[in-house]
């Protein structure tokens, strides 16, 4: 696989990341061609600047890393991040909610916040944090999400103690129609795992290793 920068979104999510660290993470997407940069919402519009007419998609994180914000707040999050330039939103469905058992909360919040990203043509990408649910309950994920219209599921935030794996995304892209995406993030640091997931059926790949993996792809 020799077009793997294609399938990276080049993350950098730190509390302590700083203006120079999204400046340099932008330029390296322009190198290396990849898919987007993923960074805090404060700095999507530092990205936005830096990357005007590259092509490259500014992608940010809602209700991160945990997800257990209203969903007023998830919406005024979401707001605020498109008019600083973001096109993709990554949004971390509440947990709290799920383990608790309501559905109906998770429909809700999902729909709203769909409703409000694709009203401006934008993307969402909705964090299931694979790692702490049950097959069962990714599977209902997969039902509730799709049908709420959601562009992606993804799979983790990198925050849990089990990130990424392949049996999730089989799961995922098993239980997911065809329109909806995939993107496998967490603990992805080598072009073997990334190459991995794709195969399983991610079509994105979140990652602070993408210069690492790709440089991986092309070893003889």
């Amino acid at each position: 696989m020799n077009d793997i920068a294609g399938y990276i979104d080049h993350t950098i999510l730190k509390p302590t990341t700083k203006p120079d660290d999204i400046v340099r993470l932008c330029a390296e997407a322009k190198e290396y061609g990849f898919a987007a940069v993923c960074v805090p919402p404060y700095y999507a519009a530092t990205a936005n600047t830096t990357l005007k007419g590259s092509g490259v998609h500014i992608a940010t994180v809602i209700g991160f890393p945990f997800g257990y914000s209203t969903t007023a707040a998830k919406l005024a999050e979401i707001s605020a991040a498109i008019n600083a330039g973001a096109r993709e939103l990554d949004i971390v469905h509440n947990i709290a909610a799920l383990k608790s058992g309501d559905w109906q909360y998770l429909q809700h919040e999902i729909t709203a916040c769909t409703k409000l990203v694709h009203s401006h043509g934008c993307i969402i990408k909705v964090i299931i944090e694979s790692g702490v649910l049950t097959d069962e309950e990714i599977i209902k994920c997969c039902e509730v999400y799709s049908a709420a219209g959601v562009d992606f599921m993804k799979t983790s935030t990198g925050y849990a103690e089990t990130s990424a794996t392949t049996h999730a995304v089989e799961l995922m892209r098993k239980h997911l129609p065809a329109e909806v995406a995939i993107k496998a993030s967490g603990g992805i640091r080598t072009f073997a795992f990334a190459e991995e997931l794709i195969r399983a059926g991610a079509t994105r790949i979140g990652t602070s290793s993408g210069i690492a993996i790709v440089k991986e792809s092309k070893e003889p």
